[in-house]
């Protein structure tokens, strides 16, 4: 008596038969303990490297840290960050930035200055570097000015000066001080000879500022250099830093290759030009709100009894 065949699978159920394979003992057991075992995604920006000890730091921890490592570096922040921190309460009424025209050279260095634009308006959610917002920091109110350097390094352009220009004009209209944290590598080179044209631009909105005898404080971040520090960067009645933050104009690698000598540790940080009287005073982020608001009460202050 011959024995039958083992029937196989017929042609529809090849897809079953796959996906059980595929399943293994795990599929054949209740869904809710199946479950259990199943694969999670895990978020890819759950956690931040340590760029000083290369220590990887929960994000929420860093984000309740105000973005300020164990080690005590700095990091780099934007604008809506910058603004909850600073802004007594997180409140504050963000004010509009001029609009400009694009592309005025039709810069092309491998990508056109458009699609580059583009690129940063996508990765930030920002129009330029600039933005600007109104409200109380420390009991003063005042208008605040954050440069953002994930767009495009916070290069000055005509948008940023234009920016500049909108944030004094707002603090003007307001009767209030304007404090810049600024934050840049320079002059945009897409737009040549109209980026260093916002230098002095911008130095005569400051002037307008003076002349209306309102504050003008600044923060120094990390970095900030180029055409920046050349102008309002270094023009105002006060200046604070954050620790650790670059200053400069030239960085210190085109200055050591420029006079061919070694520079002294910690050359154009925050610490040192304290002590050579370019900053006024290095202030960690968690302080800068009560700093910021002491130092704008004063000189408010003594408007007021110059006015009286």
């Amino acid at each position: 008596m011959a024995m039958a065949e083992p029937q196989g699978p017929k042609k529809g159920d090849k897809t079953k038969v796959a996906t059980e394979r595929r399943g293994g003992w795990l599929s054949r057991i209740a869904p809710g303990v199946r479950g259990a075992f199943a694969k999670r995604e895990t978020p890819e920006n759950l956690w931040v490297k340590c760029p000083d000890t290369g220590e990887m730091i929960y994000r929420s921890d860093l984000e309740a840290a105000l973005w300020v490592t164990p080690a005590g570096r700095h990091m780099r922040i934007g604008p809506e960050a910058r603004f909850k921190f600073t802004f007594d309460d997180g409140v504050y009424e963000v004010l509009p930035t001029p609009a400009v025209f694009e592309d005025p050279l039709k810069f092309f260095d491998g990508k056109s200055y458009k699609d580059r634009l583009a690129t940063a308006r996508k990765a930030t959610g920002e129009q330029d570097a600039m933005a600007i917002a109104h409200g109380v920091v420390g009991g003063a109110p005042a208008v605040v000015l954050v440069q953002d350097f994930a767009f495009m390094g916070g290069s000055l352009g005509m948008a940023a000066g234009e920016g500049f220009i909108a944030a004094a004009q707002a603090a003007i209209a307001r009767q209030v001080p304007l404090v810049a944290f600024t934050a840049a590598g320079g002059a945009r080179m897409q737009e040549g000879a109209l980026s260093l044209m916002q230098m002095a631009r911008t130095t005569l909105a400051i002037n307008e500022m003076k002349d209306a005898g309102l504050p003008y404080v600044v923060v120094l971040t990390d970095p900030t250099t180029g055409g920046v520090t050349a102008s309002y960067a270094m023009l105002g009645d006060v200046h604070l830093a954050e620790p650790g933050a670059l200053i400069g104009f030239a960085g210190p690698r085109v200055i050591e290759q420029t006079i061919r000598e070694t520079l002294p540790p910690g050359f154009q940080r925050s610490e040192y030009l304290v002590e050579k009287g370019m900053v006024d005073r290095v202030t960690p982020r968690k302080e800068l709100p009560a700093v910021l608001g002491s130092i704008l009460g004063t000189l408010m202050m003594g408007r007021g009894l110059k006015a009286a």
